[in-house]
């Protein structure tokens, strides 16, 4: 029987929260880890550079510190955006006649709003390019700023139109950090690093595309954000996403690599080539998403820590623990004391 967590067992690095708290500075600090607590992150697991949270659990600290500081995004810009923006740019692109008049209205809206970055949408034949531009030194947690603005666009447009956004090509102003194999979840598009701007490049045609929301549905995407901006998977999706959902869908059975090359209609040759090529194995999507299950179900559950080894393939809670700590840096007991 398919595990119901579905993509929400998704995790992150656990440098998402420690740039969000490096932003805010030592003045704002107690207050931030307060709603650390409060989206159930025991704080200990900021100094382990290995640690994971769940989507959610990002998601959550971000909502807690966006109504704490009145800023949408949190400490990010000299000027805060006060609650109510992001609604109010929504409700500014739902009568639009297609997503490119919509996304024309949210760079101008951003121009008008924030000193520090616009974005600036360009289309050049078959793609069209949306553009950070960055005015000041942005400072601390740079990349962090970069990336969730990236994902807001990713979000709003893919909810604009219903349908899941793809990016063609992503290039960041910035050395390749060293968790840059998440982005193949995060932006599910070749990544470019060190480019002379912040940019992602989308299917021009893409834009002609009709707005299928309204006002009756904004409320339910205001509330789940940044959740659903985050792991996107929609487009040309790539084998290791196709992998990880064959896996989780019969972990129960613990498939073997020829089992998920037969559901893909190829050989386990073909299917180690094509992960090779994404820079990863079937042994390590297995382990990413057994971690991830892990780390939700022990953040989220009362369940029993060898039970929930046990439901991952583990015979026994010894070696759960160990595989655990080598996934994460910290056993499995660290990611349950601060819950509640």
């Amino acid at each position: 029987m398919r595990d119901n967590l579905g993509a929400r067992s998704a995790t992150l690095p656990i440098r998402f929260v420690g740039d969000l708290l490096m932003r805010l500075g030592d003045a704002r600090r107690e207050r931030a880890l307060a709603c650390v607590r409060r989206a159930g992150i025991a704080p200990a697991l900021l100094q382990q550079d290995t640690a994971r949270i769940t989507v959610e659990q990002f998601a959550h600290t971000y909502r807690l510190l966006a109504v704490e500081l009145d800023d949408e995004t949190p400490g990010y810009f000299s000027r805060p955006l006060r609650g109510g923006t992001l609604k109010f740019l929504c409700l500014g692109m739902l009568d639009a006649a297609n997503l490119r008049v919509a996304m024309h209205r949210f760079c101008w809206y951003f121009r008008l709003l924030i000193d520090d970055m616009h974005y600036v949408m360009t289309q050049d034949g078959a793609l069209t390019r949306i553009a950070l531009v960055e005015h000041v030194a942005l400072g601390p947690a740079r990349e962090l700023i970069l990336e969730t603005m990236l994902m807001l666009v990713q979000g709003v447009a893919s909810w604009m139109i219903d349908r899941r956004i793809a990016f063609a090509r992503l290039d960041l102003a910035y050395p390749q950090p060293p968790y840059a194999a998440e982005y193949m979840h995060i932006y599910p598009a070749p990544a470019h690093f060190e480019a002379p701007v912040t940019a992602f490049y989308l299917d021009s045609t893409l834009l002609d595309a009709p707005i299928r929301q309204d006002k009756a549905a904004l409320s339910a995407f205001l509330r789940n954000a940044p959740t659903d901006w985050i792991y996107m998977s929609g487009g040309k999706r790539l084998v290791t996403h196709r992998v990880r959902e064959h896996i989780e869908a019969n972990l129960a059975d613990s498939p073997s690599v020829e089992d998920v090359a037969h559901a893909l209609h190829m050989s386990a040759r073909t299917l180690a080539r094509h992960l090779a090529q994404e820079g990863t194995g079937f042994q390590a999507v297995k382990d990413a998403l057994r971690r991830d299950i892990a780390i939700a179900r022990i953040s989220r559950t009362d369940e029993p820590i060898a039970s929930i080894g046990n439901r991952l393939g583990f015979d026994d809670p010894g070696s759960f623990n160990r595989a655990f700590k080598q996934w994460t840096g910290s056993p499995p007991g660290a990611y349950r004391k601060e819950r509640g």
